[in-house]
Parts: structure tokens; sequence; C-alpha cells
């Protein structure tokens, strides 16, 4: 008879074993009362495992429910749908290859190798999708040798698969299954088909985009948002890298072992380079209109480094630029409004002094100079930092921040004064065709090696800020991203077997029995695909070298 204790509170007493699953089924008002209405588990987490939730319960055990509106659901509801997707095709279309590679507005981006979709190939499989969710098929999950997935992804001609088993340091691989389709999966996928009922399919050339069910209520469909310029920087990238002759993590871990690495860095890196130079070349076209440079982004994208590098190449150009920083006009915390956790909010841009920041950069833009003020983190007041400004001809001003492309913060100068820029890290390189790293994870390990190394905090803090960081970025940072003039992606393809240095032996020091441990597991999941990579051929002036240190920038 299982004792079943939940979140170290709960106990539930049950007369025979059961799975996961049919445990949720018995106890609906009690999962009602922990999640809410809109919101339901997708995963179980048992001591130090995370498991689908067909795990069977025969003996006494401490669990504790994993739920679609964390990080970590969200990713098995992502990967879930992809199975379906893929699952329908091969029934549909069976000579067709399924390739889903980013995510895209709420959506998932994918394509199929070597055919380019019609309208009606789409709804075909959205109605196989849909059928095979009302019937509610179990998915089954099943622990094989690595020898014997090998033979099955040879069978099914998945050469994503086989080359990537060989970078698959344990002997036993998971797979999931319906009937006699396979797929391997590092997380965890839901328990059944039923599961995932709420999508919809929209052609979108030369691929289709998959849209996922609403964050803010899960019954219906999200919806969906074309950005222009986003899908562009991912293509671009996805050129980068086939230049590059990399597809999928197992290439990189080739190129590694190939001992060609360093070309691939030295490439990627002259990448970005040529990227900058090209943006600093479209600035200096617009002069003498243009007097502002705006940049702007999510946290950890490297927006720092980028405005560095952007200086050296307008100087360059003859330009020199006046460097403002947005973070130093924050009002006093009298000022500031709290979060829901009782913080201050410095993630709200009514937190700046904006009628100070227009006031300065009107008496910029006609002639005049100031003194830029400083704001003093620690005491958390603005002081004076002796640094006067103006100016002068072939002078524009630099402003970062992640608010830089609102238009209420810099409302006073006139759009064709402004240029805009948004940097994000578009993170392009799957593990294989269906298993993705999402493009926010990138971001994540940045912060959590750059905050442990420079900040004081440790790997607990990075993830348990990180979703307040993100709802703040979706509430006030993407939104804002259509009013670039371009978007640079500051991903670079190797910075994975890089980061697994510095982030893995402070992931593995996250307990079990905490509440980030399921974060920690599962980027620990994506870094094991990788091999680990030496910080030495990294450049002074890399992007990467904010986060890991080394850089010949001051920050």
């Amino acid at each position: 008879m299982p004792n079943v204790e939940i979140r170290g509170a709960i106990r539930i007493w049950e007369e025979s074993p059961l799975t996961a699953k049919e445990l949720i089924h018995k106890n609906q008002e009690l999962m009602k009362n922990l999640f809410g209405d809109n919101d339901i588990p997708v995963a179980v987490r048992i001591e130090n495992q995370i498991e689908d939730l067909n795990y069977l319960i025969n003996d006494d055990v401490r669990l504790d429910f994993i739920n679609i509106k964390s990080n970590f659901g969200r990713r098995v509801w992502e990967r879930s749908y992809i199975f379906l997707l893929n699952l329908a095709c091969e029934k549909v279309f069976p000579d067709l290859k399924v390739v889903v590679e980013h995510s895209y507005h709420k959506s998932l981006y994918g394509r199929f190798r070597n055919y380019i979709p019609k309208q009606r190939d789409l709804e075909l499989i959205e109605e196989k999708m849909k059928e095979l969710a009302e019937k509610d098929i179990p998915i089954e999950k099943i622990i094989v040798p690595k020898e014997e997935a090998l033979k099955i992804f040879e069978e099914r001609k998945e050469e994503d698969k086989i080359r990537l088993l060989k970078y698959i340091s344990s002997p036993q691989i998971p797979l999931y299954k319906v009937e006699n389709h396979y797929e391997y999966s590092y997380l965890p996928l839901v328990p059944s088909t039923g599961y995932l009922k709420i999508f919809s399919l929209k052609l979108y050339q030369p691929g289709f985009v998959l849209v996922l069910p609403d964050d803010k209520d899960l019954s219906k469909v999200s919806e969906f948002k074309e950005i222009v310029r986003l899908f562009q920087a991912f293509y671009e990238y996805k050129n980068w890298l086939e230049i590059l002759g990399l597809v999928d993590v197992a290439s990189l871990n080739s190129a590694i072992e190939r001992g060609e690495i360093s070309d691939v860095i030295k490439v990627a890196e002259a990448l970005h380079e040529k990227k900058i130079v090209q943006i600093a070349d479209e600035i200096c076209s617009r002069l003498p209109d243009l007097k502002l440079v705006l940049i702007a982004g999510p946290s950890s994208a490297g927006k720092t480094t980028f405005s560095k590098r952007l200086q050296i190449q307008l100087k360059v150009n003859g330009i020199k630029p006046q460097v403002i920083e947005m973070d130093d006009y924050f009002l006093p915390p009298e000022y500031i409004g709290r979060d829901e956790f009782g913080n201050y909010d410095f993630d709200n841009p009514k937190a700046l002094d904006i009628k100070l920041l227009n006031e300065h950069l009107i008496i910029l833009m006609n002639g005049g100079e100031v003194e830029l003020p400083k704001y003093n983190f620690q005491r958390k007041r603005r002081e004076k930092s002796g640094k006067i400004i103006k100016l002068e001809e072939r002078s524009l001003i630099v402003m970062e921040g992640i608010h830089g492309l609102n238009p209420e913060i810099t409302s006073c100068v006139p759009g064709y004064m402004k240029y805009h820029i948004f940097v994000s890290a578009l993170t392009h390189l799957n593990i294989d065709n269906q298993n993705r790293v999402p493009t926010t994870d990138a971001r994540l390990m940045r912060r959590i090696v750059r905050d442990s190394i420079f900040r004081g905090y440790g790997v607990l803090d990075s993830i348990r800020q990180w979703p307040s960081v993100r709802k703040a970025e979706d509430l006030y940072v993407f939104p804002t991203q259509e009013r670039a003039d371009v978007m640079f992606n500051s991903a670079l393809v190797y910075e994975f077997s890089v980061l697994r240095n510095f982030a893995e032996p402070m992931l593995r020091a996250v307990p079990p029995y905490y509440p980030e441990y399921p974060e920690a597991k599962r980027i620990l999941d994506i870094l094991s695909h990788f091999l680990p990579l030496s910080p030495t051929e990294v450049p002074m002036t890399s992007i990467l070298r904010e986060f890991i240190g080394g850089s010949s920038f001051t920050y």
C-alpha cells in the first residue's frame, strides 16, 4: 500500500500501485487547489528523478508535480506537441521528415526536409493530429540499450538520431513510442495524446508554424503574430550555420573531435563582426539627421559588449559616439513601484526618470552639454558622475538599456533622428530534428555563469529569479522588438560547449529536494549533449567573454 507524500506536506494512502496520472485523476480537487483552474501537471519529480506521468508508484514515495505554467512544464508540453506533429506527419506523409527549428512568438517554426508544403498538406496533417488527440492514445516510454536505439533509428533512416547517439554517454536510451513510431527525448512527454488537443498548424513559407495554447488560457490557441525582423534574424543565423557546415549538436561535436573547432570559432566571431560593421555603416548612411542610437534587448543578450563593439566600428567610420547608460536614470526607491513579491520593480519603465532623461536629450540635441548621472545601486540613489558630454560634429548618442525601444522613453526625439537595434540570443542549433534547444536557455546559462562569477549570486538565485525576469521581458521588452531597424543575434554556435565547463558544476550542486532542481536538471540534460570546449580560443572581444570573463572590455 503506497504512502504518497506530496510537497512534503500532503499525504495520500493508496490501496494498490498506480501511475502518477491515475493519482492525479483520483485527486482532482487537490490538483485544482494546488495549480488552479488554468493549469495542469504534465510531469512528476520523484526524489532526484524527473518522470512522465505514466510512472508507476508501487512503494512509499515523496513527490511533487511539475505543471505547465512552470518553465520545465512548458518545455514538456512543447516537446509533446512536436511528438504529435511528427507522429501525424509520419501517418499522412511517411516520406517527409519534420525539422522543428525554433520558437516564433509563442509558436514553433518548422519545415520539411527537401519539401516545401502546400496549404492542403498542412490541413491533412492537422486533421490527423486532432484525430490522434481525440483518441487519447498512450505515449509509452521505453528504456533500451544504445545498440537497440541505434538499430531502431537506422531502420527509420533518421540520420540526425544516428549521429546524436554517438555522443550520448549513457548506455541506456529513453525513447517514447506510439505503435511503430519512436522518438528520442531528453524531456519526459505527456502520458497520452489527449493532453494535446489545443493547437493550430499554419502555412508559413518555406515551412509552417505550430501555434500552441495560450499561456493565460490553456483552452484556446495563442494568437499568432508575425514579426518579420525576428524571423529574418533566425533565417540569417541558419544561413551562417550552413556556411559553417553545422546542422545540429552532433555536427558541432564532430568539429570539436576533428580539431576543426578553431575555424568554427573564428568564422562565428567574424560573422558577428561583419554584422556589426554593416549596422555601423547603416547608421553612418543616415547622418547628419540621425542623432540617437538605441540598443535594447532581454537579459543576458550581450547588449553591453555589442554596444562597445559598435562604438569601435562607429569610430572607424569617423563617428564620435557619446554613451548614455539608461540604468543611470533610475528613480530613488520611494518612487519605484514594487512587484508581486514586494521587491522594487526596476524592470518597469516607470522606474526610470523619463522626464530627466528627455530633458538631457533635448539639451544635447540643441548643442548644449549635460553632466550625466551615475546610479549607485547599493544606495539606490543617483549621484553626480563628473562626466560631461556634448554632441560635436559627426557625433551621436549611443544609449543601451532594456527599454531602449520603448517610444515613451525617448518621446522628445523625433523618429527620424533615432536608430533602433534589438539584441537577442536566438539559438538555432538544436539537439536533433525534434529536440529543440529553447532560445531563452542560452541567456539563462549565460546569466547563471556571469552572476556566479561576477555578481555574487548562486545558481539557485539565478534560476529562482528567472521566471520574474522572463515575465518582465514579455511585458516590457519583447513587445518593443517590432520597432527595431535591425536585429542582432548574439548567439554563438559554440557557446554551449564553452558554457558547459562553467555551468555544469554549478548546476550539479543544486540539491534534488529544492524547487529549482527540475530546471537545473533540464539544463544539465541539454548540456550533456555538447562536448565541452576550453575557452582558451574565445577572443577577448567576444560577446561570450561578458559572461565567462577575460574580456578586453571594461564592464
